[in-house]
């Protein structure tokens, strides 16, 4: 399938109301055993697991280590024939370009961009955002790629932002060339709740990326749905809980406990 082809079907994935499921992964092993689950329709990296595989914290993760991982991860994609988004966080500054040509030369048909400085955390401007996402765009046209998916992350929410900023912001996003707006609502937040994920939906027209919490009690996949949201991800908690289940017996072994 032409790059291009496999593009465009990754956007026929998102669909508001069905959304599209990513349960992000961050190296070889759990790309396969992610891939070879009937039900994955796609791949995705995330940036923050990424970077902890490689014993580094995301401020610390450069292009590219980064992608790197994602030429591994990519290789697996093509094995699937799985369209895959890197998690490509705020663009890596004047490298923005180069990384693009990079990303889509390996074969990945999407990014996720954040409008937040991945080094210093600092939130850019509605304009600075909007228009590194018009050269993220410019840069996958020039590629050969003008269905590339770029889900627009905000990070508003976690610099003391209201909804309203964060509706504001995807707006703009959408208008610049983002495919999907990614709101994110920080653990210190307590995350989005349904009535913010409505004014969302609403506001988006469905096309709202939704982290998921594997935590009891929060938002469903279910719940998502019915909302109208057009995807989910789960971002680094697969990562959590395989190390959380290495700890657990790794522990019961070094106690000398396992047969």
């Amino acid at each position: 399938m032409a790059l291009n082809e496999l593009a465009q079907s990754f956007r026929d994935l998102h669909k508001p109301g069905q959304p599209l499921l990513l349960a992000n992964v961050y190296d070889g092993i759990t790309a396969r055993a992610i891939a070879s689950i009937g039900s994955c329709q796609a791949l995705a990296t995330s940036l923050s697991s990424v970077a902890a595989a490689q014993g580094l914290s995301p401020d610390r993760l450069d292009m590219d280590t980064n992608l790197r991982a994602g030429r591994v991860v990519a290789r697996i994609a093509r094995d699937f024939n799985l369209p895959l988004s890197i998690e490509f966080g705020s663009g890596y500054g004047d490298q923005l370009e180069q990384g693009m040509k990079q990303i889509i030369d390996l074969g990945a048909v999407g990014i996720n961009l954040d409008d937040a400085d991945t080094q210093t955390s600092k939130l850019y401007s509605i304009d600075e955002a909007a228009s590194r996402i018009r050269r993220a765009v410019r840069a996958s046209v020039s590629s050969g790629v003008p269905d590339f998916v770029v889900n627009a992350r905000t990070d508003t929410l976690m610099h003391g932002g209201t909804i309203e900023d964060a509706i504001t912001r995807g707006k703009a996003y959408l208008d610049a060339g983002a495919f999907n707006v990614f709101v994110l609502g920080g653990s210190e937040r307590g995350g989005i709740t349904t009535v913010e994920v409505m004014e969302l939906t609403e506001a988006f027209n469905g096309q709202l990326n939704v982290s998921v919490k594997l935590a009891k009690g929060g938002l469903t996949v279910k719940d998502l749905a019915g909302i109208g949201v057009s995807r989910c991800s789960i971002g680094p908690q697969l990562q959590f809980v395989g190390a959380k289940a290495a700890v657990e017996v790794a522990e019961e072994f070094l106690k000398g406990g396992l047969r």
